[in-house]
This record gives C-alpha cells, structure tokens and sequence, in this order.
C-alpha cells in the first residue's frame, strides 16, 4: 500500500496530525514521525526521520512548518521508493530572518505556559476556536522548555537551498493565506530553487492542515493520484 510519511510542527509530537489521517481515509497507509523531547538539531532530526521510511514499495513525504527542512533532506537523498514531497506552511531557510538577533535572548525568554497558549490564539487568528487551542496546547505542552530553544535556534540557523535543488520528484507546496509565520516569500523560494513545485494556496492560518483540513487532505490526495496515475 501507499505510504504517507508524516514530520510534524514545532510540537514533534505528531499528535494534530489526527484530524487530517481521519480525513485521508484507509486507502493512504501513515507513518507519523514523532521526534524525542530532547534538545537536537536539525543533522539529528534528520538522522532520526530517516529511520521511519519504508523499505519497500511507494511513498510520500510530508513536512509540515517547522520539518519542511527535515522532509526536503530526505528526499535529497533520493530513498528507494520515493514518488513525491508535499511542504506544508513551510520553509528552507528561516522565514523571520529579522528576528535573528533575538536568538541569544532564547536563554531566558519564556517559551511554554501563558507564552505558548497567547503565541497560538494569536497564530490561529479568526481561525481559533477553544478546542483547537486545547489540542495544540496539549500537543505543545510535552515538550521541554530546551527542546523548544533548541528548536528556534535551529530554524534561524537552517538553510537547505542546495538540499532542495538536488529533488528530483514532483513537490507540492501548500501555502497558508494567512501565515503569520512563514512569509508568502518562503513559497516563492521553494518554486524558484525547484521549478516542478506546484503551489496550493489555501485561505488557512500557519496551523493549515489544522484548520483547513478538508482542503488540505484533498490537495494532498490530488497530488498524491496525479503523480500515481501518470496525469501529473
């Protein structure tokens, strides 16, 4: 059966991703990557990810927001099997790159509790309602206060332009509309660097296939058919 591998957001949980397999059906087989609650870098991300592709037979990977980088890697690799690469409200480089020099205050800045729960109100906007606020501050909550760090000085860090270049297989990017963290320019950047990228955009905040999964699983499903039937 086909396979969707799955790298989560910032929580690495792979927890709100729930929503969006129900959606999918029995006919796409998940493999949702979870990362450990542990202080790692993207080189160790990666490592880790790696481990979850299937040894045989099709697959897809799906990196959302903050695994986009992770998810582009791998399939630089160019694995055995791979047909696709889907990145969802992601990047390649850190989108905020103003906020560089905030990067050494991450020592002592708050990044969970009250923090959290005001960054994803405001991150989800008009979208918001109490129980998707409950889910990703629950998602959220299982991280350490050092993974969180470690995590944003990854992403102002990362830069996988050169990883991107060397795909070779069909790319989808979904764009959020109403992105407040990646820019609409970090799309752009993605279709520049790899011409076969097709963009979706859709009228979602960052937590896109969250708040718009209906959306979100039929673009992936259409990409997913076109690229299996040859009509890509």
């Amino acid at each position: 059966m086909l396979t969707l591998v799955m790298l989560p957001g910032m929580d690495g949980t792979g927890d709100l991703f729930a929503p969006l397999i129900a959606r999918l059906g029995l006919a796409i087989n998940t493999v949702v990557v979870r990362y450990p609650d542990e202080p790692l870098g993207y080189d160790a991300l990666i490592a880790h990810a790696r481990k979850a592709l299937p040894t045989s037979g099709d697959f897809f990977l799906l990196g959302e927001s903050f695994s986009g980088p992770v998810a582009i890697a791998l399939a630089a690799e160019k694995p055995s099997g791979i047909r696709g690469l889907i990145l969802s409200a992601t990047f390649v480089r850190n989108p905020l790159p103003w906020a560089g020099p905030l990067v050494p205050l991450l020592r002592v800045l708050p990044v969970t509790g009250a923090t959290a729960s005001l960054m994803t109100r405001v991150l989800l906007r008009s979208f918001s309602t109490p129980t998707l606020r409950a889910t990703i501050s629950a998602s959220l909550a299982q991280m350490s206060p050092s993974t969180i760090r470690a995590r944003l000085r990854a992403i102002a860090a990362i830069n996988v332009s050169t990883e991107l270049a060397a795909v070779s297989v069909p790319i989808m990017y979904l764009r959020a509309e109403h992105d407040l963290v990646v820019p609409q320019a970090a799309g752009g950047l993605v279709s520049n660097i790899a011409p076969q990228t097709r963009t979706v955009s859709i009228h979602a905040p960052h937590f896109l296939l969250q708040t718009s999964v209906g959306e979100g699983a039929c673009a992936i499903c259409a990409f997913i058919d076109s690229i299996m039937t040859g009509s890509a």
